[in-house]
Parts: C-alpha cells; sequence; structure tokens
C-alpha cells in the first residue's frame, strides 16, 4: 500500500515514527515527512514556520507544495494528514475536489475547539476518517461516526513515568525547538540558574541541531549539561523550565513539575490573543480545565517571563499536588494512540 503523507511538524514525524511501527512493513511513504522514514520530497528543515508573518513570507512555496503533494496522490491508495492545519485543510479540499473517492484520515486534529469552529466542517466534508488524540475534541463535531477517540501518541512514546518525586538535584531547561523560542528564553534561563545553586542545570536540544547552529543561537552553554533525550531528562529531574508546547504536556505525563514560560514575536502574540479564546496555552491546564479541576501548573507569557517569577514559582509550587494529579492526567488520556490509528489506516 502506498500512503501519501503530509507531516510537516518535528512533533508530528516523532508520532509518525511511532505510528509506523504497527504499520504492514509492505506499506510505502510518499509526501512530506522525516527522512528516516523514506524519501520526501523536502527536507523538513526547509518548512519549518515561526508565527504567521513567516509563514505569510513563505506562502508562494507552499502552493507549489500543496500541488505537487495532489498530483502525487494520484498513485496513492490512501492520505494521512498529521497536525499543520494551515497547510494540511487547504491540502484536503484540493484532494477531495481532485480525487472524490480517496480515502483521507487526519490524525492530529487541528484545534477547532480553540479557535475557528468553521474547521470542523471543512474536516466533516473532506475527510473520510478523523483520529482525535483529546477526550474532549469529538464534542464539537456533527459526525460522530467519522470522529474517533484514538488516545494519546504521548503514552506510546514515553517509556518511563514517575512513581515517586524526585530529589534528583537535576533541573531540566527547555527553551524550545524554534529560533526565536530559543534565543527569547536563553538569557532569562542563564540568569535563572544563577538563583538556584547547587543543582545540574540539564539543557535539552533537540537532536537535529549540529555544534555550529547550537553555538551561534544558545550562546555559551557552558554551565549546563546538554541532553538530546527530552524525555530521558525529564523523568531524572526534580524540576523544569519549559518554553509552551507538547514539551509541557510530556512533563506532566512523566510527573515532573515545571513552569511553563512563553515569549511570542508582539505581533504573534497579539493576533493569537484575539483569536484564541482559551485561559491557558498549556495542554495540561486545558484538559484539568475540562476536567473541572483547577490547573496543574503556572504560566508566564510574554513581559510576565521574568527571572523573579519564576524563581517564585518553583520555591512556591506543591511538588506533592502536582505529582499526584499527573496521574490523573494519564488516566484521563487513557491510552496511546498508534496502534488504533495503523488499525484505521489498514482497515
Amino acid at each position: 500500500m502506498k500512503i501519501l503523507v503530509s507531516a510537516m511538524e518535528t512533533s508530528s514525524n516523532v508520532h509518525l515514527k511511532e505510528l509506523k511501527k504497527y504499520l504492514s512493513n509492505d506499506i510505502e511513504f510518499v509526501g512530506v515527512f522525516d527522512k528516516e522514514l523514506g524519501k520526501p520530497l523536502y527536507d523538513l528543515t526547509n518548512l519549518a514556520i515561526m508565527g504567521f508573518v513567516d509563514a505569510l513570507k513563505k506562502i508562494r512555496f507552499f502552493f507549489r507544495l500543496r500541488d505537487e503533494l495532489v498530483e502525487l496522490a494520484k498513485d496513492c491508495d490512501k492520505v494521512l494528514l498529521l497536525d499543520s492545519s494551515g497547510f494540511n485543510l487547504p491540502l484536503a479540499k484540493k484532494l477531495r475536489e481532485t480525487y472524490p473517492n480517496k480515502e483521507i484520515i487526519y490524525y492530529i486534529l487541528p484545534q477547532a475547539w480553540a479557535w475557528k469552529k468553521g474547521r470542523v466542517k471543512v474536516l466533516e466534508q473532506t475527510c473520510s476518517k478523523l483520529c482525535s488524540i483529546l477526550p474532549f475534541e469529538k464534542d464539537i463535531y456533527n459526525d460522530k461516526e467519522k470522529i474517533t477517540y484514538v488516545g494519546h501518541p504521548l503514552l506510546d512514546e514515553i517509556k518511563e513515568f514517575k512513581h515517586e518525586l524526585t530529589n534528583s538535584g537535576k533541573i531540566v531547561f527547555m527553551p524550545g525547538s524554534r529560533k526565536t523560542e530559543i534565543t527569547n528564553l536563553m538569557p532569562i534561563f542563564k540568569e535563572l540558574i544563577k538563583k538556584i545553586p547547587n543543582k545540574e542545570y540539564i539543557l535539552v536540544i533537540p537532536p537535529k541541531f549540529g555544534d555550529e547552529y547550537i553555538k551561534k543561537t544558545y550562546g555559551d552553554v557552558s554551565n549546563f549539561t546538554v541532553s538530546k533525550n527530552a524525555h530521558e531528562a525529564l523523568s531524572q529531574a526534580e524540576y523544569a523550565f519549559i518554553c509552551s508546547g507538547t514539551a509541557t504536556l510530556e512533563a506532566a505525563l512523566i510527573g515532573t513539575p515545571f513552569t511553563l514560560s512563553y515569549i511570542a514575536k508582539k505581533l504573534d502574540f497579539f493576533i493569537g490573543k484575539t483569536f484564541v479564546k482559551l485561559n491557558f496555552v498549556g495542554l495540561a491546564n486545558i484538559f484539568f480545565e475540562k476536567m473541572g479541576k483547577e490547573k496543574l501548573h503556572s504560566e508566564f507569557l510574554q513581559s510576565d517571563v521574568t527571572v523573579e517569577n519564576l524563581l517564585s514559582d518553583y520555591n512556591s509550587m506543591d511538588k506533592y499536588k502536582f505529582f499526584e494529579n499527573s496521574k490523573i492526567l494519564r488516566q484521563y488520556l487513557k491510552n496511546g494512540s498508534s496502534q488504533n490509528v495503523a488499525s484505521v489506516i489498514e482497515n
């Protein structure tokens, strides 16, 4: 079986790699994905975008890429779209127009529950099957047979969950994977470690970054122990300071207390605040709100991201309460998603 794949985010490809373990060996991927999974059209590093402004700069390229993928789909049995709604929704529309009977599966759905609820109609009209990784997501869809909660991929990918609080003396710092995130947070993290003495400071850096890029983007990291394995670092740490994103949910599931911080470009933050009507940005907090519970962790955004605020949160957090709540979060998400999605694709 040949499957057209559009997986443009680093996190999507982590999920895709886990999914592939459950697929038959005769399944071939074509399209956009990590080169470890086959022969993609483009290197993923050329596709990375940061915010609305960057997306506008690359719009011509993405129109051309969409057309290339539609052409490739002609010889494919099915289509698998992962996340990246800004690109994958228009792609789904074009695919449905071109191939009315082609099976289109969407895994890691657009966050229509957060904003742009009109996307629900588009998804239901263009996709054959919708694989949801959020328990509450199906509530906003009309076609209940088309959407299925398949579990959450992180419960497949995280190999070790804490069974007790750790006093390891290790603190993890995760300033994100995009250049702007890193350059915004690293100066603050470097000052913060001066206020938390006698600890080992673990800096998690994505494996794809080479030494030259690290030196240019992160600056002097001599006061940190560098790790390129986020899950291992988090499982060993007693605390973490993390940029908003998937990593916050990983820490919450593993059971490592943390503080979320995020500094976006001012225009991107203004647009996001205007259109996204959510009380929290961290997924774990959003889940707890859906369950009718208090937030799991603190969130500091924009000008509130200061050494003083992060240090105060570190000193005042009820770490035992956080740890107990992390168990509730795992129960809420129930199980991993990879095997279930593989069944959807092959059935």
